[in-house]
Protein backbone atom coordinates (compact mmCIF):
# COMPACT_ATOMS: atom_id res chain seq x y z
CA UNK A 1 0.00 0.00 0.00
CA UNK A 2 2.86 2.39 0.77
CA UNK A 3 4.43 1.68 -2.64
CA UNK A 4 1.10 2.21 -4.39
CA UNK A 5 0.61 5.54 -2.62
CA UNK A 6 4.09 6.64 -3.68
CA UNK A 7 3.44 5.70 -7.30
CA UNK A 8 0.12 7.55 -7.29
CA UNK A 9 1.85 10.63 -5.93
CA UNK A 10 4.44 10.51 -8.69
CA UNK A 11 1.71 10.58 -11.33
CA UNK A 12 -0.01 13.62 -9.86
CA UNK A 13 0.17 16.85 -11.79
CA UNK A 14 0.93 20.14 -9.99
CA UNK A 15 -2.76 21.02 -10.33
CA UNK A 16 -3.65 17.75 -8.58
CA UNK A 17 -1.19 18.60 -5.82
CA UNK A 18 -2.83 21.98 -5.14
CA UNK A 19 -5.87 20.07 -3.87
CA UNK A 20 -3.76 18.76 -0.99
CA UNK A 21 -3.17 22.22 0.52
CA UNK A 22 -4.63 22.24 4.04
CA UNK A 23 -5.84 25.39 5.73
CA UNK A 24 -5.98 23.79 9.16
CA UNK A 25 -2.24 23.09 9.19
CA UNK A 26 -1.42 26.66 8.24
CA UNK A 27 -3.79 27.93 10.91
CA UNK A 28 -2.03 25.79 13.54
CA UNK A 29 1.29 27.48 12.77
CA UNK A 30 -0.16 30.99 12.73
CA UNK A 31 -2.13 30.40 15.93
CA UNK A 32 0.80 28.89 17.82
CA UNK A 33 3.38 31.53 16.94
CA UNK A 34 1.09 34.57 17.08
CA UNK A 35 0.17 33.58 20.65
CA UNK A 36 3.75 34.43 21.68
CA UNK A 37 4.20 37.99 23.02
CA UNK A 38 6.41 38.78 20.01
CA UNK A 39 9.13 37.38 17.78
CA UNK A 40 11.36 40.43 17.74
CA UNK A 41 14.73 39.60 16.20
CA UNK A 42 16.44 40.98 19.31
CA UNK A 43 14.62 38.63 21.71
CA UNK A 44 14.93 35.04 22.88
CA UNK A 45 11.38 34.45 21.65
CA UNK A 46 12.77 34.44 18.10
CA UNK A 47 14.94 31.44 18.96
CA UNK A 48 11.96 29.67 20.50
CA UNK A 49 9.93 30.28 17.33
CA UNK A 50 12.81 29.07 15.14
CA UNK A 51 13.05 25.83 17.12
CA UNK A 52 9.32 25.28 16.67
CA UNK A 53 9.51 25.84 12.91
CA UNK A 54 12.55 23.60 12.59
CA UNK A 55 10.70 20.83 14.41
CA UNK A 56 7.87 21.01 11.87
CA UNK A 57 10.29 20.67 8.94
CA UNK A 58 12.18 17.84 10.65
CA UNK A 59 8.90 15.92 10.95
CA UNK A 60 8.50 15.96 7.14
CA UNK A 61 10.40 13.02 5.60
CA UNK A 62 13.27 13.88 3.29
CA UNK A 63 14.22 17.28 4.64
CA UNK A 64 17.64 18.48 5.72
CA UNK A 65 17.00 21.20 8.31
CA UNK A 66 19.51 23.80 9.44
CA UNK A 67 19.33 26.59 12.00
CA UNK A 68 21.20 29.16 9.94
CA UNK A 69 23.12 31.69 12.05
CA UNK A 70 24.28 35.19 11.15
CA UNK A 71 25.35 38.37 12.92
CA UNK A 72 22.90 41.26 13.18
CA UNK A 73 24.97 44.47 13.38
CA UNK A 74 24.14 47.21 15.84
CA UNK A 75 21.75 49.66 14.24
CA UNK A 76 18.56 51.68 14.63
CA UNK A 77 16.47 48.60 15.46
CA UNK A 78 19.27 46.44 16.86
CA UNK A 79 20.60 47.97 20.12
CA UNK A 80 23.48 45.52 20.45
CA UNK A 81 25.22 43.38 17.85
CA UNK A 82 24.09 39.79 18.26
CA UNK A 83 23.90 36.35 16.69
CA UNK A 84 20.53 35.64 15.10
CA UNK A 85 18.96 32.46 13.74
CA UNK A 86 16.61 31.52 10.90
CA UNK A 87 15.43 28.21 9.50
CA UNK A 88 16.59 26.70 6.19
CA UNK A 89 14.96 23.40 5.16
CA UNK A 90 16.31 21.67 2.05
CA UNK A 91 14.64 18.96 -0.01
CA UNK A 92 17.49 17.59 -2.18
CA UNK A 93 16.82 16.97 -5.86
CA UNK A 94 18.75 15.30 -8.65
CA UNK A 95 20.62 18.54 -9.48
CA UNK A 96 22.16 21.33 -7.42
CA UNK A 97 19.93 23.95 -9.03
CA UNK A 98 17.82 25.49 -6.28
CA UNK A 99 14.30 26.90 -6.05
CA UNK A 100 13.75 28.93 -2.85
CA UNK A 101 10.35 29.58 -1.25
CA UNK A 102 10.19 31.69 1.89
CA UNK A 103 8.58 34.13 4.28
CA UNK A 104 9.82 35.89 7.41
CA UNK A 105 8.74 34.84 10.90
CA UNK A 106 10.00 37.78 12.98
CA UNK A 107 7.58 40.49 14.12
CA UNK A 108 7.76 44.06 15.41
CA UNK A 109 5.55 46.65 17.10
CA UNK A 110 6.19 50.07 15.55
CA UNK A 111 3.74 51.90 17.85
CA UNK A 112 5.60 50.87 20.99
CA UNK A 113 9.34 50.81 20.32
CA UNK A 114 10.00 48.71 23.44
CA UNK A 115 11.61 45.48 22.25
CA UNK A 116 9.25 43.49 24.46
CA UNK A 117 6.10 45.14 23.08
CA UNK A 118 3.34 42.77 21.97
CA UNK A 119 3.62 41.98 18.25
CA UNK A 120 1.57 38.96 17.10
CA UNK A 121 2.62 39.37 13.45
CA UNK A 122 -0.05 36.93 12.23
CA UNK A 123 -0.35 38.30 8.72
CA UNK A 124 3.05 40.01 8.69
CA UNK A 125 4.41 37.50 8.17
CA UNK A 126 3.23 34.23 9.69
CA UNK A 127 0.98 34.04 6.65
CA UNK A 128 4.06 33.75 4.43
CA UNK A 129 5.84 31.45 6.88
CA UNK A 130 2.90 29.04 7.22
CA UNK A 131 2.16 28.82 3.49
CA UNK A 132 5.85 28.07 2.88
CA UNK A 133 5.63 25.12 5.28
CA UNK A 134 2.47 23.89 3.59
CA UNK A 135 4.05 24.05 0.13
CA UNK A 136 7.02 22.12 1.54
CA UNK A 137 4.76 19.47 3.06
CA UNK A 138 2.94 18.83 -0.19
CA UNK A 139 6.05 18.87 -2.38
CA UNK A 140 7.94 16.48 -0.09
CA UNK A 141 5.60 13.68 -1.17
CA UNK A 142 7.56 13.08 -4.38
CA UNK A 143 11.03 13.42 -5.89
CA UNK A 144 12.08 16.44 -7.97
CA UNK A 145 14.78 17.14 -10.51
CA UNK A 146 15.97 20.35 -8.84
CA UNK A 147 16.61 21.04 -5.17
CA UNK A 148 13.97 22.87 -3.15
CA UNK A 149 14.85 25.19 -0.26
CA UNK A 150 12.22 26.49 2.17
CA UNK A 151 13.23 29.38 4.40
CA UNK A 152 11.80 31.08 7.48
CA UNK A 153 13.68 34.39 7.38
CA UNK A 154 14.40 36.50 10.45
CA UNK A 155 15.61 40.10 10.75
CA UNK A 156 13.26 41.32 8.02
CA UNK A 157 11.85 44.05 10.24
CA UNK A 158 15.37 45.29 11.03
CA UNK A 159 16.24 45.81 7.37
CA UNK A 160 16.15 42.43 5.57
CA UNK A 161 19.05 41.17 7.69
CA UNK A 162 18.30 37.44 7.47
CA UNK A 163 17.64 37.32 3.74
CA UNK A 164 20.68 39.49 3.11
CA UNK A 165 22.87 37.10 5.11
CA UNK A 166 21.52 34.05 3.27
CA UNK A 167 21.77 35.69 -0.16
CA UNK A 168 25.39 36.68 0.47
CA UNK A 169 26.13 33.17 1.74
CA UNK A 170 24.51 31.69 -1.37
CA UNK A 171 26.59 33.97 -3.59
CA UNK A 172 29.81 33.04 -1.78
CA UNK A 173 28.98 29.33 -2.02
CA UNK A 174 28.12 29.60 -5.75
CA UNK A 175 24.58 28.38 -5.27
CA UNK A 176 22.70 27.91 -8.55
CA UNK A 177 19.43 29.61 -7.65
CA UNK A 178 16.90 29.51 -10.48
CA UNK A 179 14.17 31.40 -8.61
CA UNK A 180 13.21 32.86 -5.23
CA UNK A 181 9.52 33.14 -4.27
CA UNK A 182 9.25 35.45 -1.26
CA UNK A 183 5.88 35.66 0.48
CA UNK A 184 5.26 38.62 2.78
CA UNK A 185 1.79 39.65 4.00
CA UNK A 186 -0.28 37.16 2.01
CA UNK A 187 -3.11 36.34 4.41
CA UNK A 188 -5.99 38.62 3.45
CA UNK A 189 -7.42 40.63 0.62
CA UNK A 190 -9.66 43.18 2.31
CA UNK A 191 -9.32 46.55 4.04
CA UNK A 192 -11.46 48.23 6.68
CA UNK A 193 -12.40 50.98 4.19
CA UNK A 194 -14.44 48.43 2.22
CA UNK A 195 -11.90 47.61 -0.50
CA UNK A 196 -11.75 43.90 -1.22
CA UNK A 197 -9.99 41.63 -3.69
CA UNK A 198 -10.01 37.95 -2.82
CA UNK A 199 -9.23 36.86 -6.37
CA UNK A 200 -5.67 38.11 -6.83
CA UNK A 201 -2.29 38.27 -5.13
CA UNK A 202 0.23 40.86 -6.25
CA UNK A 203 3.57 39.70 -7.62
CA UNK A 204 6.25 42.40 -7.52
CA UNK A 205 9.29 42.14 -9.76
CA UNK A 206 12.24 44.39 -10.40
CA UNK A 207 13.50 44.97 -13.91
CA UNK A 208 17.21 44.13 -14.28
CA UNK A 209 18.91 47.45 -13.57
CA UNK A 210 21.29 47.09 -16.50
CA UNK A 211 18.26 46.98 -18.81
CA UNK A 212 17.19 50.46 -17.64
CA UNK A 213 20.49 52.05 -18.60
CA UNK A 214 21.35 52.84 -14.99
CA UNK A 215 25.01 52.81 -14.02
CA UNK A 216 25.41 50.21 -11.32
CA UNK A 217 27.55 47.34 -10.18
CA UNK A 218 24.49 45.23 -9.34
CA UNK A 219 24.55 41.83 -11.09
CA UNK A 220 21.88 40.98 -13.64
CA UNK A 221 18.87 38.87 -12.71
CA UNK A 222 15.75 37.62 -14.51
CA UNK A 223 13.06 38.63 -12.03
CA UNK A 224 10.67 40.33 -14.43
CA UNK A 225 10.55 37.17 -16.54
CA UNK A 226 9.96 35.09 -13.41
CA UNK A 227 6.89 37.22 -12.68
CA UNK A 228 5.61 36.72 -16.22
CA UNK A 229 6.23 33.00 -15.83
CA UNK A 230 4.18 32.89 -12.59
CA UNK A 231 1.26 34.37 -14.52
CA UNK A 232 1.69 32.18 -17.60
CA UNK A 233 2.20 28.93 -15.70
CA UNK A 234 -0.88 29.43 -13.51
CA UNK A 235 -3.21 30.72 -16.22
CA UNK A 236 -6.59 29.02 -15.89
CA UNK A 237 -5.39 26.53 -13.27
CA UNK A 238 -6.77 28.12 -10.08
CA UNK A 239 -10.49 28.76 -10.22
CA UNK A 240 -11.22 32.38 -9.36
CA UNK A 241 -7.67 33.20 -8.29
CA UNK A 242 -4.66 34.50 -10.20
CA UNK A 243 -1.55 36.67 -9.82
CA UNK A 244 -1.68 40.39 -10.51
CA UNK A 245 1.70 41.50 -11.78
CA UNK A 246 3.15 44.77 -10.50
CA UNK A 247 6.26 45.85 -12.38
CA UNK A 248 7.99 47.52 -9.45
CA UNK A 249 10.60 46.35 -6.98
CA UNK A 250 8.13 46.59 -4.10
CA UNK A 251 5.39 48.76 -2.61
CA UNK A 252 6.16 52.49 -2.35
CA UNK A 253 9.05 53.16 0.08
CA UNK A 254 8.85 49.62 1.45
CA UNK A 255 10.90 46.49 1.00
CA UNK A 256 11.01 42.72 1.26
CA UNK A 257 13.35 39.75 1.38
CA UNK A 258 13.32 39.19 -2.39
CA UNK A 259 15.38 42.36 -2.84
CA UNK A 260 18.30 40.86 -0.91
CA UNK A 261 18.55 38.17 -3.58
CA UNK A 262 18.10 40.64 -6.46
CA UNK A 263 21.06 42.62 -5.14
CA UNK A 264 23.24 39.51 -5.41
CA UNK A 265 22.09 38.84 -8.98
CA UNK A 266 19.53 36.15 -8.17
CA UNK A 267 16.08 35.99 -9.76
CA UNK A 268 13.46 36.75 -7.09
CA UNK A 269 9.91 38.10 -6.77
CA UNK A 270 7.59 39.09 -3.94
CA UNK A 271 4.04 37.84 -3.36
CA UNK A 272 1.84 40.12 -1.27
CA UNK A 273 -1.92 40.39 -0.81
CA UNK A 274 -3.87 42.47 -3.31
CA UNK A 275 -5.40 44.81 -0.70
CA UNK A 276 -3.52 45.54 2.54
CA UNK A 277 -4.96 46.79 5.84
CA UNK A 278 -2.15 49.10 6.93
CA UNK A 279 -3.55 49.95 10.37
CA UNK A 280 -2.95 46.40 11.62
CA UNK A 281 0.60 46.03 10.37
CA UNK A 282 3.36 46.27 13.02
CA UNK A 283 0.76 46.67 15.79
CA UNK A 284 -0.94 44.58 18.47
CA UNK A 285 -3.86 44.11 16.07
CA UNK A 286 -2.07 41.82 13.60
CA UNK A 287 -3.97 38.84 15.00
CA UNK A 288 -4.86 35.37 13.76
CA UNK A 289 -8.58 36.21 13.55
CA UNK A 290 -7.83 38.69 10.78
CA UNK A 291 -6.13 36.11 8.58
CA UNK A 292 -8.34 34.75 5.79
CA UNK A 293 -7.20 31.15 5.44
CA UNK A 294 -9.27 30.59 2.27
CA UNK A 295 -7.27 33.37 0.65
CA UNK A 296 -3.98 32.13 2.12
CA UNK A 297 -4.63 28.64 0.77
CA UNK A 298 -4.92 30.07 -2.74
CA UNK A 299 -1.60 31.87 -2.33
CA UNK A 300 -0.07 28.56 -1.26
CA UNK A 301 -1.54 26.87 -4.34
CA UNK A 302 -0.03 29.52 -6.61
CA UNK A 303 3.38 29.08 -4.96
CA UNK A 304 3.00 25.31 -5.32
CA UNK A 305 2.17 25.51 -9.02
CA UNK A 306 5.17 27.74 -9.65
CA UNK A 307 7.68 25.82 -7.52
CA UNK A 308 6.56 22.43 -8.90
CA UNK A 309 7.08 23.58 -12.48
CA UNK A 310 10.49 25.10 -11.77
CA UNK A 311 11.54 22.07 -9.72
CA UNK A 312 11.30 19.79 -12.76
CA UNK A 313 12.65 22.17 -15.39
CA UNK A 314 15.81 21.46 -17.36
CA UNK A 315 18.56 24.03 -17.66
CA UNK A 316 18.05 27.30 -19.52
CA UNK A 317 19.02 27.57 -23.21
CA UNK A 318 22.58 28.67 -23.92
CA UNK A 319 23.54 31.36 -26.43
CA UNK A 320 19.91 32.17 -27.32
CA UNK A 321 19.55 34.95 -29.90
CA UNK A 322 17.46 36.22 -32.80
CA UNK A 323 18.68 36.41 -36.37
CA UNK A 324 19.17 40.18 -36.93
CA UNK A 325 18.25 40.13 -40.63
CA UNK A 326 15.14 42.04 -41.67
CA UNK A 327 12.27 39.65 -42.39
CA UNK A 328 8.56 39.09 -41.86
CA UNK A 329 9.40 35.92 -39.91
CA UNK A 330 11.63 35.68 -36.82
CA UNK A 331 14.38 33.08 -36.58
CA UNK A 332 15.55 32.16 -33.09
CA UNK A 333 18.76 30.20 -32.53
CA UNK A 334 20.41 28.58 -29.51
CA UNK A 335 23.06 26.04 -28.64
CA UNK A 336 21.53 22.59 -29.35
CA UNK A 337 20.58 20.56 -26.27
CA UNK A 338 18.45 17.59 -25.28
CA UNK A 339 14.76 17.84 -24.48
CA UNK A 340 12.24 20.49 -25.46
CA UNK A 341 12.26 24.27 -25.30
CA UNK A 342 9.35 26.69 -25.31
CA UNK A 343 9.41 29.88 -27.34
CA UNK A 344 7.13 32.65 -26.04
CA UNK A 345 5.87 35.74 -27.82
CA UNK A 346 3.98 38.91 -26.97
CA UNK A 347 3.18 42.20 -28.59
CA UNK A 348 5.68 44.84 -27.45
CA UNK A 349 2.85 46.69 -25.67
CA UNK A 350 1.66 43.59 -23.77
CA UNK A 351 2.98 43.03 -20.23
CA UNK A 352 2.36 39.27 -20.36
CA UNK A 353 3.11 36.42 -22.76
CA UNK A 354 0.38 35.92 -25.37
CA UNK A 355 1.41 32.66 -27.00
CA UNK A 356 4.07 29.97 -27.26
CA UNK A 357 5.56 27.20 -29.42
CA UNK A 358 7.20 24.03 -28.11
CA UNK A 359 10.30 23.13 -30.10
CA UNK A 360 12.91 20.37 -30.23
CA UNK A 361 15.93 21.71 -28.33
CA UNK A 362 18.32 19.59 -30.43
CA UNK A 363 17.46 21.52 -33.59
CA UNK A 364 19.15 24.70 -32.38
CA UNK A 365 16.84 26.88 -34.49
CA UNK A 366 13.17 27.70 -35.00
CA UNK A 367 11.41 30.01 -37.45
CA UNK A 368 8.41 31.85 -35.99
CA UNK A 369 6.41 32.50 -39.11
CA UNK A 370 4.65 35.82 -39.76
CA UNK A 371 5.63 37.32 -36.40
CA UNK A 372 8.06 40.18 -36.89
CA UNK A 373 10.73 40.93 -34.26
CA UNK A 374 10.22 44.65 -34.97
CA UNK A 375 6.81 44.51 -33.29
CA UNK A 376 7.06 41.50 -30.99
CA UNK A 377 9.02 40.46 -27.94
CA UNK A 378 10.24 36.86 -27.82
CA UNK A 379 11.50 34.64 -25.04
CA UNK A 380 12.85 31.12 -24.83
CA UNK A 381 13.17 28.72 -21.92
CA UNK A 382 13.15 25.09 -20.89
CA UNK A 383 9.68 23.59 -20.53
CA UNK A 384 8.57 24.64 -17.04
CA UNK A 385 11.48 27.03 -16.58
CA UNK A 386 11.79 30.82 -16.52
CA UNK A 387 12.27 32.11 -20.08
CA UNK A 388 15.04 34.39 -21.25
CA UNK A 389 13.80 37.55 -22.96
CA UNK A 390 15.24 38.10 -26.44
CA UNK A 391 14.09 41.70 -26.79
Amino acid sequence: MVLLASLLCLTQTPVDMTKQVRQDLMKQVVTRLSSMPNRNTNNATLNEAADYLASIYRAIPGFQVEIFKYTAPKGQRVPVEKEVVEVVATLPGETDHRIIVGGHFDSINMQDRNLDAVAPGANDDLSGTSQTIEVARVMAQRKWKNTLVFVAFSGEEQGLLGSRALAKFAKAQNWKIDAVLSNDIVGNGAALNGQKDKHHVRVYSEEPVAATGARTNQPMHNSRELARFVEWNSRGKLHGFSPRLVFRKDRYQRGGDHTSFNLEGFTAVRFTESIEEFTRQHTTEDKVQYVDFDYLANVARLNLLTAASLANAEGAPADARMDPKQAHDTIIRWKPATGMYRIYWRDSASPIWQGSFDVDASKGEYKVEKLNKDDMVFGIGAIGGVPISLG
